[in-house]
């Protein structure tokens, strides 16, 4: 049994990329045990799969099938007579195609919540096409309103793969466990990483209905526009963030930055902006991070520096939280959220592919015979 709130929950993941992974990890660092189903053979090890750089796929067990074999086939069937919740992210109609699709599993067993994640979803005239992050938030209006004024700019997989997809998935998933439990009826989650980048902008949409946000990049007040809630570089070349929105905040900004110049009272004027920046950038440029740090760190300036994933995890609240720890040798950001009196933990490194053939199986109800059938049949 794994530790945290969802110790006891049976989860069987489909080996995919970026979302589906990471919302297995999700899932296993707050204790469910999560049982990927690898395909077997040496591809598979490419790209950093079963190294404990693998870092999304750390804390389930590892099953090695071929898919070809029906023997696989109802080996996975027979996992998901038991599991609360599948995951899957392959296109439409690929799991229809190995027999592993929604109708047979929930025919099966009707408690089961069927989670389903691509990019354009299950339904629509994109829905067999193939994509990635960018393009999927590209229809939402999200991609349109990140980046400089000069171009669109992808904000890594923050806001597509993982914000629109891995956690949407994760929220559906369990919202369907427990309608399950409740009901005795499982249900597909059909989670497309569109629909989920556009739920992401529902604030955004709102403040366009209210006439508070333009479509032109760096125009507004939260996309780098306003001269206090931008990012500015330092005398040492490293930048710093400063979001003093709020009236108070924005005078003790002023005061920590000997700003006496009275054009920077016209806080809100939109179209000071653009004057205002540049002189509050020549300002930060005269010192250092580290002397902007010592001005401004905890303090309601609403201030943080902009810090590199080697700088990050050395952070003085970071550390004091222990927001990243290492695990195999490779530093990592720790299980969240945090549960009082269930707190999650990483429940292994990433599994090397096919480690846990005998082992998961055996403790999913697998007698010793099965497997051994299995592997006679090269299925596992």
């Amino acid at each position: 049994m794994g530790q945290g709130p969802l110790s006891g929950l049976k989860i069987v993941e489909f080996a995919g990329i970026g979302p589906g992974p990471f919302c297995g990890m999700l899932l296993s660092d707050l204790g469910a045990d999560v049982v990927r189903i690898d395909r077997k053979g040496p591809r598979q090890e490419g790209g950093g799969r079963g190294s404990p750089a693998d870092v999304t796929a750390r804390g389930r067990r590892s099953v090695a099938l071929d898919l070809k074999h029906p023997e696989a086939i109802e080996t996975c069937l027979k996992l998901l007579d038991q599991a609360d919740g599948l995951i899957e992210g392959f296109r439409p109609g690929v799991m229809e195609r190995l027999g592993l699709g929604p109708d047979v599993a929930l025919a099966r067993n009707p408690k089961l919540v069927y989670g389903r994640m691509t990019g354009w979803g299950q339904t629509g005239p994109y829905a067999k096409a193939a994509g990635h992050d960018m393009n999927y938030i590209a229809i939402t209006g999200a991609l349109a309103a990140i980046g400089t004024s000069d171009k669109p700019v992808p904000p890594l997989n923050l806001v597509g793969d993982f914000g629109g997809g891995a956690l949407y998935l994760a929220f559906g998933l369990l919202a369907g466990v427990i309608h399950a439990r409740a009901t005795g009826r499982g249900q597909v989650i059909d989670c497309a990483m569109s629909d989920g980048a556009a739920s992401l902008m529902a604030m955004f949409y709102g403040f366009k209905a209210g006439g508070m946000w333009n479509e032109g990049r760096r125009t507004n007040l939260l996309d780098g526009g306003a001269h206090f809630y931008d990012t500015y570089e330092c005398a040492d070349g490293k930048w710093i963030s400063i979001g003093s929105i709020e009236p108070q905040f924005y005078l003790l900004l002023l005061e920590k930055t000997g700003i006496t110049d009275p054009q920077f009272q016209h806080q809100m004027s939109r179209e000071e902006w653009p004057q205002l920046r540049e002189k509050l950038a020549a300002v930060i440029k005269t010192k250092s991070r580290d002397d902007w740090c010592a001005i401004m760190d905890a303090t309601d300036v609403c201030f943080a520096p902009v810090l590199t994933m080697d700088e990050a995890p050395k952070h003085a609240h970071n550390a004091a939280r222990e927001t990243f720890v290492e695990v195999a040798g490779v530093v990592q950001p720790a299980p969240a959220p945090r549960f009082s009196a269930t707190p999650g933990v990483i429940q292994g490194p990433p599994p090397k592919i096919g480690a846990h053939n005998d082992e998961a199986l055996a403790d999913w109800g697998f007698s010793a015979d099965a497997i051994a059938g299995l592997k006679t049949a090269g299925a596992l």
